[in-house]
This record gives C-alpha cells, structure tokens and sequence, in this order.
C-alpha cells in the first residue's frame, strides 16, 4: 500500500520552477517550428523593448552594449524562472489562486507576441502552448503528492525534465534544418555574378601588419546591430519588396525580380551611430545588389518627398534622406555579401546600404518595404527614442595595433580610418605630447571605404601615449572635442597607453 508523504514547500517551488521551464521549452520548440519571433522570451523581450522609457532604454545601452539583448533575454528568462516557482509554491495551498496566476503570465506572453509587428493571431500560440505545458506539469504534480508516494514525484521531476530538455535540443534543431530554419535554402542559393564588378584596390589596400583589420571584414567578424531578439527568418520563395507612398505607382519585386535586373558590385564601410571613439562597430565588405535610386525611379518618386523610410519584415523602420539616395552615391538593395548571399543575421534575403550615413537610417536588413514621404510626416524608430535626423558618417580613426604592449625599438602601430562618401586623404600619429606624424595610407579605389593606416614607431622603454586623427576627403580635420554615441555620433581622438620594454 503507497504512504503519502506530503510534499514540503521547497517541493512545490522546485515543482513550479521545472514545469514553467519546461513549458517555455515547449513553447519555444512551437516557435521555431512556426515564427521564432513569437517564442515566448522573444516576444516578451520585444514587448519590453517597446515599452521601456527612452532613459533607460540608453543608460542600459551604455552600460552593457551590445550585451543588451541577451542580457534582457536571461533577465526575463530568471524573472519567469522566479514566478513558475512562486506559482507552485501558491499552489501547494491555494490551488486555484495559482492556476489563474499561471493563466495571467501565459495571457502576458500569448499579448506580447501577437502585438509585435509582423506576426498575426497565430503567434499566441507558442505561449498559449507553454502555459498548457506548465499547466499540466503542476496538475500531475499536485495528484502525485496527494496520492501518491514519493517515488511517484521523483518519476515526475525525472519526466518534466526530460520534457524540457528534449523540447531544447529539438529547438535547436529546428532552428537550423526544421520548417523555420533558412540556413541550408541560403546556402544553396546560386548568387549570380556582377555585371558592373568592384574594382579592385589592389595589393596595396591590405598592409602587412599583426593586429591589423583586414581590408575586407569576414562576414563572421562584421559587426551586428538591430532590435531583433530573434533574428527573422525569411523565406526568399515568398518574399518580396514593396515601393510605395509618394509615388506614380505602387511596385512590388520578387527575388527573381531583383535578380534579374543589373547587379553592382561595390566595396562599402558600414558603422553604426552607436559607436565609441576606438569601438569595432565598424566594417567593410564587398557588396552585391540592384541599384536603388533606378529601382526607385520606376516607381515615379514626388519631387516632394524628402524621406525614403525602410521597413524590416519585423516591423523596424529607417527613415533615409531622398537627396541622399539620388545624389549619385552606389546607394543599393543589397542580396550579396563578401561573395556569398547575405548571412542571414546580416538581413538575408536583401537589405539597404546607403554609403554615408550611419546605419540606424540606411542599414535597414530582412527589407520588404520602400515608402517615399516626409519627415514632417513620418519618424522612423530610432528617432522616437532620441536619436538624430540624419547625419553625415563623422570623420573617425582607431589604433589597432599595439594595444598595452610592445618591445623597444621599431614598432609598426596600425588602424583604420573612416569617412564615407568622403574618403581619408590623411592620418597622423602624435606620441605623447609630441609632433603629430604623417602615416602612410593604403591604397582604396573609392571614398565609400574606410583606409588602413600605419607608421613605424622607435619605440624607447617606458609607458607612451599613443594617439591618432585624421582628416577626411574634402580636407576637414577630424574633431578632438569629446562627445557621446547621443544623439548623432560619438566624436573625440582615440588613444591608447602602451608599456614599452
């Protein structure tokens, strides 16, 4: 005959913790199934996003980074954690409280998700499914204790958890080869060859230094900025772009569409306004794409309309000055990157790139529309939350190499400098308090691109400052005053100290 032997509260929350841990697994698994925004965390973390204040939305930003997402991310996975373990220990008392405590968190997530841009009524069911999961799990838990010895609860802690750790392998799984994974379609897609190619820069655009950046940046080294928690997942057989607003006509291409029109190649430095001074939310690569101002021009643009606002698959928009895109820049829709399809947290299948202006409005990736219209009319998404119009990329250099470190006598210090659509036509290195030096430059074929920098340094035993500054293509010296990320671009000199032995 079994003995009951009531379950301490300790029990109950351990009981609440696993099973809300095992239906977000669940839930999660539905998600990448189906829609990966809407699994729960992901749909949870974007709600949030939305709704935090402008101030501490940029106090976090400067703390942490680009560690902000996944530090949300955990952030609410530990807050969720915490609830299910509450709710369980609720329960071991006062049952019904608890199942409607369950109700609201599952209501909370199943909202979140069908609010968020781009995804329908179908998202709330990845968190409808979770709460169902955690719902049972506590049900079976509650007969267990109450009827039941207690091997039968070790069998169901035993059970529930593989219930969870199979639904997170399978996630990953499906992520990657299942109905939401994109990856092999991408990596099978035949990209063509330009009909106007790049040119080449020649072996002088790559100077020969340790520590150095290349010329061009590996597309698993570039720099990733972007709101999406989770990054979408495009199906390029049914996706396409659409152009309208202040327009003749309303356009919309396919991928064929776009593929068969001439494709440029162009080698163009991307940056993100939120760099610091020295940061590497900078890169370079060589670009594959149509021409926007000629697909634009189709559509027949009102002379009116000063804004070009992009728009992602997931709601993100980028609000790009018109002027800007018809000035003659290589402004394109780019489905190439460095030789291969875009990758797809880079904005496969097609996204925008504007030379000259920073990435928040030019960049925008996993693009479906083009809206001609107005600034007066329109603000796009980083400009409700504090940043500026649009400005001109500033003038910025950073030392790459050496860092802290480096032996007495001829040192090789080394960087990058940038100024889109500009071009750098100098660099100069200062030594502590010293004379400011001319580096050498190497060799670029276009302003669109940033330009390696180096100078041989005799370097004497003991702690230099080292600090570099450029001037852009039109002569203008880059500034030293000192200014955050906010509200346009960080400005000010990079430097670094390095111990000479």
């Amino acid at each position: 005959m079994n003995t009951t032997h009531p379950a301490s509260p300790r029990a109950w929350a351990a009981a609440g913790l696993l099973a809300t841990l095992a239906g977000l697994a669940v839930g999660h698994l539905a998600a990448a199934l189906t829609a990966p925004r809407a699994a729960p965390l992901s749909a949870l973390s974007d709600a949030v996003i939305a709704v935090v204040p402008l101030e501490i939305s940029h106090w976090f930003i400067e703390l942490v980074g680009t560690l902000d997402k996944p530090l949300l991310v955990i952030g609410l996975a530990i807050g969720v954690a915490v609830v299910g373990s509450g709710i369980g220990l609720l329960w071991r008392k006062h049952p019904w409280p608890a199942r409607a405590a369950l109700v609201v968190l599952t209501a909370v997530g199943a909202a979140a998700a069908a609010t968020r841009p781009g995804l329908g009524a179908a998202a709330v069911l990845p968190s409808l499914l979770a709460g169902a999961v955690a719902f049972a799990g506590l049900q079976w838990w509650d007969h267990r204790t109450r009827t039941v010895d207690a091997g039968g609860r070790r069998r169901f802690l035993a059970v529930v958890g593989g219930v969870g750790a199979a639904a997170v392998g399978a996630s990953w799984l499906a992520s990657r080869f299942g109905p939401a994974g994109i990856e092999a379609d991408r990596d099978s897609f035949a990209l063509p060859d330009p009909d106007v190619p790049a040119v080449e820069p020649g072996p002088g655009a790559d100077f020969d230094a340790k520590g150095l950046s290349s010329y061009w940046t590996p597309n698993s080294d570039f720099y990733r900025i972007d709101t999406a928690i989770t990054v979408p997942r495009v199906d390029v057989d049914t996706w396409s772009l659409r152009v309208h607003g202040m327009v003749e006509r309303e356009l919309t291409f396919t991928m064929d569409d776009l593929l068969g029109r001439e494709l440029i190649e162009r080698d163009i430095t991307l940056c993100c306004v939120s760099n610091q001074v020295g940061g590497d939310l900078v890169g370079n690569a060589r670009w594959l794409g149509v021409s926007l101002p000629e697909l634009l021009a189709e559509a027949g643009p009102d002379p009116a309309a000063d804004q070009l606002v992009s728009r992602s698959t997931d709601g993100w928009t980028a609000g790009s000055p018109t002027d800007l895109v018809f000035d003659g820049r290589d402004a394109m829709i780019a489905v190439g990157m460095n030789g291969r399809p875009l990758p797809v947290d880079h904005g496969w299948p097609a996204r925008l790139v504007i030379p000259g202006l920073y990435g928040y409005v030019s960049a925008t990736k996993w693009l479906v529309e083009l809206e001609l219209t107005t600034f007066d009319s329109y603000d796009a998404y980083w400009i409700t939350r504090g940043w500026s119009t649009p400005r001109p990329i500033k003038t910025a250099s950073r030392i790459d190499t050496p860092l802290s470190k480096a032996a007495s006598g001829t040192v090789v210090v080394a960087g990058v400098a940038w100024a889109q659509h500009r071009g750098i036509s100098a660099v100069e290195l200062q030594v502590d308090d010293g004379e400011w030096q001319p580096c050498a430059l190497s060799d670029v074929v276009t302003g669109d691109t940033w330009r390696q920098w180096l100078l041989e340094w005799d370097a004497a035993p003991g702690e230099h400052k080292l600090t570099v500054r450029a001037t852009d293509g039109d002569g203008n010296l880059q500034t030293s005053e000192r200014q955050g990320v906010l509200p346009d671009g960080a400005t000010g000199l990079h430097s670094v100290t390095v111990k000479v032995e």
